[in-house]
């Protein structure tokens, strides 16, 4: 009875907020954006924590993917494109980070990689009948060139290794739209399967986490933390925006998402 009548509460106050006019769900949205922000503010002690948590959330997204893969014998739902985009930028990432400054960032991106190959494995060859390639649909070169593209004109300026600085600019601007192949299926599919759910809500936390690592950052030091010395090519504003630019495409989902789950339903439909 209590679950019940909580969901009806919940069905009730999203619907009041969807007859909200935008300006006023922008506003709300906003407000509790800042809440959050500062609550993680006070929760952690240093911003160094923030990617973290964030590369922690990401690989608990990843093993509610390989648990559906290994538990339901199903990849229904699953982009592989998103899979290769994520094991493609992490890739990279890795090759930058054991070279120039290897740490608790590197193994939490081993763990996620390995996972992912997992996950890549599985859908390619054990589960491929439950594939369904004509929703995933989305062409790669649209988002890998204008990453390069992007990575080459702007990324970290140093006098040595500034190839490895390219690349990594190029993992940053890559994953940043690395999801766009799974939302696209989505759409296609309307309809979101349960664990994938879980999946691109743990990529909206885990992008949230890393946004504000960056509004405190930029919030502490007036705005300076944009053009550090050194930077170079207004890099540190190209990756601020490139987390805004991810935070963003998965906020919709995120809203919806929290609908669905609030109003107890197992299979999400996609907004139209």
């Amino acid at each position: 009875m209590g679950t019940k009548r909580g969901s009806s509460r919940m069905s009730v106050l999203f619907e009041r907020l969807r007859k909200l006019p935008m300006k006023v769900k922008i506003f709300c949205g906003a407000l509790l954006a800042l809440c959050a922000l500062v609550a993680l503010k006070f929760t952690f002690t240093s911003t160094y924590y923030y990617f973290i948590a964030s590369e922690a959330v990401h690989i608990i997204g990843i093993i509610a993917l390989i648990y559906k893969l290994f538990a339901l014998k199903t990849c229904s739902g699953l982009s592989l494109k998103t899979q290769e985009l994520t094991a493609l930028f992490l890739a990279t990432r890795l090759c930058c980070s054991t070279l120039t400054e290897a740490n608790i960032h590197t193994v939490l991106d081993v763990i996620s990689f390995f996972s992912t190959l997992v996950v890549i494995w599985m859908i390619r060859f054990k589960l491929k009948s439950s594939y369904i390639k004509d929703l995933d649909n989305m062409k790669l070169y649209f988002v890998v060139v204008p990453s390069a593209i992007i990575a080459i004109l702007i990324h970290p300026f140093t006098h040595h290794w500034r190839v490895i600085r390219i690349v990594w600019a190029f993992s940053l601007y890559l994953e940043a739209v690395s999801v766009l192949p799974q939302l696209r299926f989505m759409q296609n599919a309307k309809m979101v399967e349960t664990f994938t759910g879980y999946y691109v809500f743990a990529l909206g936390v885990s992008r949230f986490m890393a946004l504000a690592y960056w509004i405190i950052q930029i919030y502490e030091t007036g705005g300076t933390y944009l053009f550090l010395a050194g930077s170079g090519y207004f890099w540190f504003l190209a990756a601020f925006l490139a987390e805004m630019v991810q935070s963003f495409i998965l906020a919709d989902f995120c809203y919806y998402y929290m609908k669905s789950f609030m109003q107890g339903q197992l299979l999400r439909k996609m907004p139209v």
